[in-house]
Order: C-alpha cells, then sequence, then structure tokens
C-alpha cells in the first residue's frame, strides 16, 4: 500500500511539474543585432573610439520584450590606451500582444545618426508574429527629438 501511495504521488507530482512548466515563461534572443562604431579627434592628440550594440530579449509566451543595449568607449594617444569605458544595460517594454501565446520575434535598429538626421539618434523596428495563427504586428519606435519615443504597431493583413 505504502509503494502506491509512493508511484501515486510522484505521479501527482510530475503532473503538477509538468503543468507550471507549461505556463513558464520562455525568453528568446533576436537574431538581428547590430553594431555602429565612431571615431573622434580630442584635444592633445587624444583618440576616441565608441561603440554601441543593441540586441532584444523576448517573451514568447507573453510578447513583452527587453531592449539591450552595451557600449564601449575607448580613449587613447599615439602609445596608450588611457581611458576604457562601458556601459549596458536592458529596459523593459510593454508587451504586443494583449493575449498569450506562442509568438516569435525579431527587430532591427536604424542606422546610427547622421548629419542629416532629422529626429536624434534614430529608432528601430519590432515584428512580431503568432505561431498559432496567421497574426503578424509590425511596430516602428522613433525618437520625436522632443524627449519622448514615438511607438505605433500596425496589424498585417493579408490578401
Amino acid at each position: 500500500m505504502n509503494h502506491i501511495m509512493k508511484i501515486c504521488f510522484g505521479g501527482a507530482l510530475m503532473v503538477v511539474t509538468l503543468a507550471s512548466a507549461a505556463q513558464a515563461d520562455e525568453f528568446k534572443l533576436s537574431n538581428n543585432q547590430r553594431i555602429a562604431c565612431s571615431r573622434g579627434l580630442s584635444a592633445g592628440k587624444l583618440n576616441t573610439a565608441t561603440c554601441k550594440s543593441y540586441a532584444y530579449l523576448f517573451n514568447v509566451r507573453t510578447s513583452e520584450y527587453f531592449r539591450c543595449s552595451v557600449s564601449l568607449a575607448l580613449t587613447r594617444d599615439n602609445k596608450e590606451v588611457i581611458n576604457v569605458q562601458t556601459d549596458g544595460g536592458c529596459t523593459k517594454k510593454p508587451r504586443i500582444f494583449e493575449t498569450d501565446s506562442s509568438y516569435s520575434f525579431d527587430a532591427t535598429e536604424t542606422e546610427p545618426p547622421n548629419t542629416n538626421s532629422f529626429f536624434g539618434p534614430g529608432g528601430y523596428a519590432v515584428w512580431v508574429s503568432d505561431n498559432t495563427v496567421q497574426k503578424v504586428r509590425g511596430c516602428i519606435t522613433i525618437s520625436s527629438g522632443l524627449g519622448s519615443d514615438i511607438s505605433k504597431c500596425l496589424d498585417m493583413s493579408f490578401q
């Protein structure tokens, strides 16, 4: 009898574990990382190179995502490296779809700013599709140049 109780308890524990695993969040890294670097001359013949890269971490169940960035700035003279600084982190963004499902995701950054940049540092595009039905949403976020980002999403129609 004790043996049967252990088997039943083990089976119940396995069902609870599988059910909670089915509801667990799953995160995937976007496939489209970019890096942009710039160089500048400082007073006293110092050279500074700065590189920045972005990636996206996506919750495939909820459609929430994080925009992650990392940067490295290197300052040197003609003989040696004087200073190296790094910075980075991830910022949580709102979910793309209101309901939980199984989603696929990708994102891309705009090119780095140049002299023709009207809206500041540019922006990024996010594409999310539902793996269970034919549903795709595209979102673009750009800097307004006034301190806040503007983000709009559009559901794709299929013809």
